[in-house]
């Protein structure tokens, strides 16, 4: 189909009228595979690829496959096209070698400024650091993100997430042995900074993804979690209310059981849980006449 616009499009080229020119314009806007697009994919492909060889973390899997993951996360929830190609580069600046580097003034100059601005966003500007402090700084970039930022992050998130997760139903927790930090801190990381972004943009197209991937990631830490942060208990059902303040310890989500919604009845108590990551946050026994439960 592709082919068939640019040939059209290649015959009213060489002598147009002016409606015809506007004919070879609207087609050619109406691609979808666009030139822009595809040099985006060749120049991560050499950035991640060619000039490097860049590897998944602890794994013999091409790098490259991370951003164009991401790139078609971004494509599928009809994102614009900077966006997606901010996606597809949004590591490049990052991860690439000095002796090719890739500066947000090249990004510009080939992809154009708000792309250059995108990809900047999202990236760790000094891997000097140590782990903790890169990604406190990360986090704290959440609150200043635009709209397509957020997407671009949230892609990236969810690409790796959902490869982790897999890759922990494999292998167990010997895959946390690829990152500079513990299993806890990964994982508290990870939902922490799909909290904040949940929190800056609700209605952000992919927060149904971002729920579930955060789930999924409190389970495999919820030993640890439960362990460290047992849910609060209120064994006077006088002391419960709906508006009581709460904040989850894990993934840093604040609210009330109302706001919460994730309340689960049963005999003799109720609790309380994290919207986000499922931790438990809340118990409270009451008595059964209260709930109008009283057999």
């Amino acid at each position: 189909m592709a082919g068939s616009k640019l040939r059209v499009a290649f015959l009213f080229a060489s002598s147009a009228t002016n409606d015809e020119e506007i004919f070879t314009i609207h087609i050619k806007n109406n691609m979808l595979y666009t030139n822009k697009i595809s040099h985006a994919i060749k120049f991560a492909i050499k950035t991640h690829e060619i000039y490097q060889k860049q590897k998944r973390k602890g794994k013999d899997i091409p790098y490259i496959t991370h951003p164009l993951t991401v790139g078609i996360i971004l494509s599928h929830i009809g994102a614009s096209e900077d966006t997606i190609i901010a996606g597809i580069l949004h590591d490049t600046i990052e991860d690439s070698v000095s002796k090719k580097k890739a500066t947000k003034e090249m990004i510009a100059k080939r992809f154009g400024e708000e792309v250059a601005k995108l990809v900047m966003s999202v990236t760790e500007t000094n891997k000097e650091l140590p782990w903790e402090e890169r990604k406190r700084e990360a986090l704290k970039h959440i609150h200043s993100f635009s709209h397509d930022s957020l997407l671009v992050k949230s892609a990236d998130i969810l690409s790796n997430t959902t490869e982790l997760i897999d890759d922990h139903k494999k292998n167990g927790d010997k895959v946390f042995e690829r990152f500079g930090a513990p299993k806890e801190k990964v994982l508290e990381n990870q939902l922490r900074l799909i909290t904040a972004i949940l929190n800056e943009w609700p209605e952000n197209p992919l927060s149904e993804d971002l729920r579930y991937v955060a789930g999924q990631l409190e389970m495999i830490g919820a030993l640890i979690f439960m362990m460290r942060e047992p849910g609060k208990i209120v064994l006077e059902w006088g002391d419960y209310n709906e508006n009581i303040p709460l904040e989850c310890p894990v993934c840093g989500w604040k609210g009330t059981p109302k706001s919460s919604e994730y309340i689960e009845y049963h005999d003799v108590l109720l609790d309380v849980s994290c919207p986000n990551c499922d931790k438990m946050l809340l118990i409270a026994n009451y008595p059964l006449v209260k709930l109008g439960r009283d057999e």
